[in-house]
Formats: C-alpha cells, structure tokens, sequence
C-alpha cells in the first residue's frame, strides 16, 4: 500500500516547484482520500492554480512524469476562474468528495445551493438509467455495470445529504448509516468485496432505482 502522507507531500511540493505562487488549491479525492485504499487504487488529486494554459498542462504531465506511481495518477486540473464559474450541481460532489492538502475550496459552498444538490441527484439517476439501459441491450459488459454501481453510491450520498444535510464520504459509513438501508449501495459493496454479478437481477435493480430518483426529483 502506498504510504499516502508521504506521496502528497512529494506531489505537493513538486507542484510548487512547477508552478512558484501560483498554487490555489491541492486536493486529493477517491478512495485514498475517503480512507478505502487498495493495493489498485488509483492517486485521485486535484490542482487548481490561478490560469490554465496548454503550456501549463505539458509542464504538469511532464512533472507527474517524475513521480512514483506514475501509471496510477488521474485527477483533476483547472484554473481558479473556470473552477468558481463551473456547473453547481457538479460542484457539489466536487467539494465534499475532496480532501484539502493546500488551500480551500470553501468560495464553492455559495454555489451549491439546494437546487444544485438536487440537479446533481437528477443528472446522475439520468445517467446511470441510460447507460444500465443501453448496457443491458447492446454491451451486456459487466465491467460496465460494476462502474455504474460506483456511480449509484454518489447518488446515495447526494440523497442522503438531501434529505438530512449530512454528507458522508466513507462508502462503508454509509452504508451503516443509510435508513432505510439502501439495495443499491448493499450490491454496490459487495460487488466490490468481491461477489459474483448476477447481470441481469443487478440491472433490474439499477434500473429501477435511477428510475424512482429521476421520478422523486423531476418536481
């Protein structure tokens, strides 16, 4: 397991060094920064300096070049004015999802608004039923609804945070802390601990329940 303290503070500083006073914010999301790393999790950060230019962006992939773990980097870069001036209701998971390591993200909190909770909530129902719809006609992949069941549970904490105003960022917690507890985040936990898809009786159960979110929040 990558001794993850120790890599952000390496990325961090070669950030830095790449960029001198430029740095607004370092982050780092997924797995790693919820807690549930696994030997194949991947470095989810982010970095957000003052502007973004393609130039900028050559700089970082060559910087990123010269760490360890290379191969498992992804994340997200921005300059600041594209980040404050960002769709809302991607923001939303954007915000809590992120661990700071430099910096704050809080100049976002004015954005998400209950409306933009809500629009996150209905888009990702929206997209999870086409793709589980187009999946379980054409591709029939289970890779592919394995993914779409890590989509479900960000919907589940979108929901939940709805309707309590709590967001809970471990999966694991979440899954105790969901009442009623949730199917969905039930077989999207045990898909990852391992069990066996059931194609079709997991679709069924996808299908239907991004259908009832799509209902619930088009009023």
């Amino acid at each position: 397991m990558i001794d993850i303290s120790a890599w952000m503070s390496r990325f961090a500083s070669k950030v830095e060094q790449t960029f001198p006073d430029r740095v607004w914010f370092i982050g780092l999301q997924g797995s790693y920064g919820r807690g549930e790393a696994t030997e194949t999790s991947d470095l989810d950060v982010v970095v957000i300096i003052d502007e973004l230019r393609t130039g900028d962006l050559k700089a970082y992939r060559n910087m990123l070049d010269t760490l360890p773990y290379r191969e498992r980097i992804c994340g997200f870069v921005s300059g600041k004015t594209e980040l404050l001036n960002w769709e809302p209701s991607d923001l939303f998971q954007f915000y809590y999802d992120t661990t700071p390591i430099k910096g704050s993200l809080d100049l976002l909190l004015d954005k998400i608004d209950k409306q933009a909770v809500k629009r996150a909530i209905k888009i990702g129902a929206c997209n999870i039923y086409h793709a589980c719809v187009h999946n379980y006609v054409h591709e029939r992949s289970d890779d592919i609804l394995r993914s779409l069941y890590k989509s479900a549970v960000f919907v589940v904490q979108a929901v939940w945070f709805s309707e309590t105003g709590i967001y809970v960022k471990s999966h694991a917690e979440l899954q105790k802390t969901v009442n009623p507890p949730s199917a969905v985040l039930t077989t999207a936990q045990n898909l990852k601990n391992g069990e066996a898809l059931k194609f079709d009786e997991m679709s069924d159960l996808l299908i239907n329940y991004s259908k009832t979110i799509i209902g619930r929040y088009s009023q």
